[in-house]
């Protein structure tokens, strides 16, 4: 018995929202090091908005990438 998970977009959406998500989380982390502790507060919307996506469905960042990256079919 196989187990179909339902994910959002294309293989190549997901690349790019998997990089664009990271990188943030990342540079928001590293620059509330190095810069300012306020930049943690990014980070902590991030991770806000990956737990309602999972919670919704409904993940800003796929619904914009769904309008610029062209269908592939």
């Amino acid at each position: 018995m196989s187990i179909n998970i339902c994910r959002p977009g294309n293989d190549f959406e997901l690349k790019v929202h998997d990089g664009i998500i990271g990188a943030v989380t990342l540079l928001s982390v590293v620059a509330g090091s190095m810069i300012n502790p306020v930049w943690f507060w990014l980070a902590g919307v991030i991770g806000v908005v990956m737990i309602s996506s999972a919670v919704t469905g409904f993940c800003p960042l796929h619904f914009v990438l769904s309008k610029i990256l062209p269908a592939a079919n």
